[in-house]
């Protein structure tokens, strides 16, 4: 009896849960369908997401691809989120409206382990110790008060114009590589700035590093997007890395050791931004009151991975716009005379340009404006969400990696007519758009919280080195060829530089000595 009492509970239990089944499905699919859609984009495929669109991922490729999605598209790459920003409006919503939840930084394995699990200012979370380290960029390290970080600017375009001048005389018809000249310029301004002396025979190691570095970042890990298989290391990053770092920890130890036993033996002309920094170099932990400086304690960590940003941050964005300037330039030889002939009735032609002169020279500043729109430092802007929220009625999750494509914003033909075409007259109009933050048509140096705090900096030096060669010299292309035969194709990279190097003739075209002291 007792047997068949319990027989028919089961079957009253598997009938209830049998009838309870379409209910339970009903709730889930109404909590389901409270939740936003995802932003529009190529269908997913099981476990690997979008990870066949990988050789798309660039600022071109993405561009081509948000077309038929509009401003905000998502991409699941593995098990990770993705969502690509393409038009101003869209970029306003997540560097101003909500720019707080978007202040993080996304890191792969390779940035994570370089910058020594995010003790740099780049990619370390927003936050109170963040906000101190970005205070003492901007207020000391990157300030147009501190002369000691703009100074070497002057001396080394000095330093290049002589070299190209020494070239056009010793050597009448050998073209100039401006691709390593403008590199090797911002490398020694970097390395001056940050280390307060000239680089010497560190040279070769010090290229070789950027160059590793630059690899690791941009190199495709599987390990990214499919965490269960980091830890296999399939194709050998994990060894580059730890050589890599290997290499900075040595490089970079030596100096600072160098600066802590000279501490206190130097004047304040000749401070640099390690001896800056050693002055919060501290055991305990960071102050939660970001509104002073002087509470903000600094690792020996820290001061290596901030050094790492300057150096990489400082050298490439601005080595390759200078190129980007020189080749859009030469490309487009009427506005190169336009150019010349401004400098020709402000400076004259019987002296070089001056720190003072450049805010007279309207019309370089608006061919630097549309070398920036054209050619961004760095095309595609990396956020990560704090936190899951809502842009556009689309759903964006928590720790979902945000790329903003400056390029594609730059050339966005609803903001720009013609906008693939080299044109800076479009500056000069009374409404046109500005590169600080506030007009999301045009974002070189992105916005909000996470804006480049070396900006100011980095333009001063790109004026300075442009205004220089283009007043000094006349310069013509090789072996006969023409501006339209130029090729203008970039290469996709950290920074997106000149696929080709620009090689180019100088002649001398003031009447003053280049060579003089």
């Amino acid at each position: 009896m007792e047997a068949l009492v319990g027989e028919l509970k089961k079957e009253q239990l598997g009938l209830a849960l049998l009838l309870g089944l379409p209910f339970v499905y009903l709730l889930w699919r109404l909590a389901v369908g409270r939740k936003r859609p995802l932003p529009p984009g190529p269908r997913p495929r099981p476990i690997v997401g979008n990870m066949a669109l990988m050789d798309q991922l660039t600022h071109r490729g993405l561009a081509k691809l948000a077309r038929p999605y509009g401003g905000l598209m998502y991409l699941r790459l593995g098990f990770m989120p993705n969502v690509v920003v393409s038009t101003p409006e869209m970029a306003k919503q997540v560097l101003q409206v909500q720019d707080n939840t978007f202040s993080n930084r996304p890191a792969t394995i390779a940035i994570q382990y370089l910058t020594y699990d995010r003790a740099d200012m780049a990619f370390a979370h927003y936050g109170p110790f963040w906000r101190q380290m970005r205070k003492l960029c901007v207020m000391k390290l990157f300030s147009r008060r501190r002369p000691e970080s703009w100074r070497p600017v002057r001396e080394e375009v000095d330093a290049m114009v002589k070299a190209v001048a020494t070239k056009a005389k010793t050597e009448p018809g050998m073209p100039v590589n401006v691709g390593e000249l403008v590199f090797g310029l911002t490398r020694n301004i970097t390395f001056k700035a940050a280390f307060g002396s000239a680089l010497g025979e560190g040279q070769d190691m010090f290229n070789s590093l950027l160059q590793e570095f630059s690899r690791l970042f941009g190199a495709f890990n599987i390990g990214d997007f499919l965490p269960v298989l980091s830890w296999m290391d399939l194709q050998g990053i994990n060894k580059r890395l730890r050589n890599a770092r290997q290499s900075l920890d040595h490089f970079i130890d030596k100096i600072i050791d160098d600066h802590m036993a000279s501490a206190g033996q130097k004047d304040e002309r000749t401070l640099d931004m390690v001896d800056d920094m050693l002055v919060h170099l501290g055991d305990g932990p960071a102050s939660n009151d970001d509104t002073d400086t002087a509470a903000l304690k600094l690792t020996r960590d820290n001061i290596k991975a901030i050094i790492m940003d300057v150096m990489f941050g400082g050298t490439e964005t601005v080595a390759s716009a200078i190129e980007w300037a020189m080749a859009e330039l030469m490309h487009n030889p009427q506005e190169m005379q336009k150019v010349q002939d401004e400098l020709k009735k402000v400076v004259g032609l019987n002296r070089q340009v001056q720190e003072g002169d450049l805010e007279n020279l309207t019309y370089l500043k608006c061919v630097v404006k549309e070398v920036l729109r054209l050619h961004p430092p760095i095309p595609l802007l990396l956020h990560e969400t704090a936190e899951e929220t809502e842009v556009s009625g689309y759903r964006i999750p928590k720790q979902c990696r945000v790329m903003i494509n400056v390029w594609a914003i730059g050339r966005d033909p609803k903001s720009w007519p013609d906008p693939d075409a080299f044109k800076p007259e479009r500056f000069t109009k009374e409404n046109a758009y500005d590169f600080k933050g506030s007009c999301f048509e045009f974002l070189p140096f992105g916005s909000g919280r996470r804006s480049c705090p070396g900006m100011q900096l980095g333009l001063y030096g790109l004026e300075m080195a442009v205004a220089h060669l283009v007043h000094s010299f006349d310069w013509s292309l090789p072996d006969g060829m023409k501006s339209k035969d130029m090729d203008m194709s970039d290469s996709f990279g950290l920074t997106a530089p000149k696929a080709q190097r620009l090689v180019a003739l100088a002649t001398v075209r003031l009447s003053c000595d280049l060579l003089a002291s």
